[in-house]
């Protein structure tokens, strides 16, 4: 999963520490942490003007994906989160089922893998730290792969 912050939360404090705070919910609310990464700054996607706060977490649960979708919106529920107004603006804390053991799962709530994953390295880069061996049920590539492809300079156009 993914874990996000740009916004400093008033009992947590910065964004990285309310990605540490948003781990210790989680293993509160019964997902057992098996791995997490570095937290890493990365620039923003789209409107917002302030960097993030942005790791990975790999957890056991067993919870399906339906309902542990509903764990992690609770939980940025009660750090404050809104789901309302403009895409991608500043949010204290960003949650995001990404990739799951079970390959993939489609419904009207949840895709996984996500859809956007594969163009973003601000999951791509601490997913890659913890999940070196996962692959892409799409592509075959582990999250090391999709990053390289991702972040490899092009020869300009002439």
């Amino acid at each position: 999963m993914a874990l996000g912050s740009n916004v400093r939360h008033p009992r947590h404090g910065p964004p990285r520490r309310v990605i540490a705070a948003a781990l210790d919910e989680l293993e509160a609310a019964g997902a057992e942490i098996v791995a997490h990464s570095a937290i890493f700054d990365t620039a923003p996607l789209g409107p917002s003007n302030r960097r993030y706060a942005n790791a990975a977490a790999m957890i056991e649960t067993a919870l399906p994906p339906e309902e542990m979708l509903s764990v992690l919106q609770r939980i940025e529920r009660a750090f404050g989160r809104r789901r309302r107004g403009r895409r991608w603006r500043a949010r204290v804390l960003d949650l995001d089922l990404v990739l799951w053991s079970g390959g993939t799962h489609r419904s009207p709530r949840l895709t996984i893998p996500h859809p956007e994953f594969r163009r973003r390295t601000f999951v791509l880069t601490p997913a890659a730290a913890i999940a070196s061996r996962w692959r892409d049920p799409a592509t075959g590539l582990t999250p090391r792969h999709l990053h390289a492809r991702l972040t490899r300079p092009r020869a300009l156009p002439r």
